[in-house]
């Protein structure tokens, strides 16, 4: 498949303005039932964090995904629904068990997670072709629907290049030209600055420093010093959960806060509260925003804050649209989840009504999204302009 940079924009110009031979028979599939009647279960695994720095992430996309199915009374295709949750623990290596777990011991139909792009790229090494769906509530590292892309594996979220990449053009036409850039230094952040500058420097931007920290460490106090030393026009950063919350607010004690901008993607995403008065003023790309001001948005919020407890975010809006592709995919196939052409085709075909606004799918299974740029004001993300409109990750390296 040609992987041209589509959607109405190519790169240059937006910075000047499974199936295997088993899912070949899998059209006589049926549904099964257990041997004293009734329909089985649809069996839905879910690899998330539910400990550690990105706990809140992974509760907020399972509590959002089972509210999306539980407004479709709590079924799938017709089917009930049996959920096998597993903490990924942020854990690399531990992952292929926990994933041959839910594949092989549980049986799962489907796979949901992870949060870890490791996590994300070793999972779609191991079930890129197998008789198993996945989709990715989170993880962006490029090279899940990239060269690791795949009939049965899907996306509800980004890849860091979708997320990234639009944020160039912005800060330039900010008259921001001289930029150091923080961030985590694994796979997804990484992935972020590499994509933040194919759009930066080509259009005239400097990167004054390229400034990887230690994951997940916290320690910032001596890269801010550095920061301080070099005076850029700006600083473009990747860190999320509770890492965020203090890289914000031990940039303002620094004193950084209104003297050089603080630009980035996800850092004030589901944080922006808990960083309080350092949070305010800090610009991002995202593909949403809780200001968005649609009507499946403002239902969406108020659901999420009765059945959790909890103000919504992106985190829980991929949860919920990976429910909204389970509940399109399954209808498609009339619960048939072994039909894994037609099952794989229905998905791939769905319009997702989101709180985000409505995307589509592109052929390597990702969304085809608008990316808005936000600026955090009295504790908010007020939409500020659209950064990319109908952006489509160009899937470098996918053959599906």
């Amino acid at each position: 498949m040609s992987k041209i940079f589509k959607k109405n924009m190519t790169r240059r110009e937006f910075v000047k303005t499974t199936s295997t031979a088993v899912a070949v028979t899998a059209v006589s599939s049926v549904i099964p039932t257990f041997a004293i009647g009734g329909v089985a279960p649809v069996k839905v695994g879910v690899l998330l964090p539910f400990t550690g720095t990105y706990a809140k992430l992974g509760s907020h996309i399972l509590d959002a995904m089972k509210m999306r199915i539980a407004q479709n009374g709590d079924k799938l295709g017709g089917r009930p629904v049996e959920y096998n949750v597993i903490d990924s623990e942020m854990n690399v290596p531990k992952s292929t068990q926990r994933v041959n777990k839910l594949v092989k011991k549980e049986n799962a139909d489907f796979i949901v997670g992870p949060v870890h792009s490791g996590i994300g790229i070793n999972m779609a090494r191991m079930l890129k072709g197998e008789n198993v769906t996945v989709i990715v509530p989170n993880a962006g590292a490029n090279t899940i629907t990239g060269e690791l892309c795949a009939p049965n594996i899907f996306r509800t979220s980004f890849t860091s290049w979708q997320t990234a990449y639009p944020a160039g053009p912005v800060m330039l036409k900010a008259g921001l030209k001289k930029v150091v850039l923080l961030y985590w230094n694994y796979a997804f952040g990484k992935e972020t600055a590499a994509a933040f500058q194919e759009s930066f420097v080509p259009g005239g931007g400097e990167i004054v420093a390229d400034m990887p920290t230690p994951f997940p460490k916290t320690e910032f106090q001596s890269f801010f010093t550095k920061v301080a030393a070099l005076n850029p026009d700006a600083v473009f950063t990747f860190y999320s959960g509770g890492g965020a919350i203090k890289f914000m607010k031990d940039y303002a004690a620094a004193g950084l806060q209104g003297k050089i901008p603080l630009w980035g993607t996800f850092l004030t995403e589901g944080t922006a509260k808990g960083a309080g008065a350092a949070a305010e003023g800090i610009k991002s790309t995202l593909h949403y925003s809780t200001e968005l001001d649609n009507p499946i948005n403002v239902k969406f919020k108020a659901d999420f804050k009765k059945t959790t407890g909890d103000d919504a975010d992106v985190f829980a809006v991929q949860g919920f649209d990976a429910g909204s592709l389970l509940i399109q995919g399954l209808d498609g196939v009339k619960g048939d989840a072994g039909a894994k052409i037609e099952l794989h085709n229905a998905m791939r075909n769905a319009k997702i009504e989101s709180p985000r606004g409505m995307f589509t799918f592109s052929k390597a299974n990702h969304p085809i999204q608008d990316i808005y740029l936000r600026e955090v004001q009295g504790g908010l993300h007020k939409v500020i302009g659209v950064a990319a409109k109908a952006l489509e990750d160009p899937a470098l390296g996918c053959k599906a």
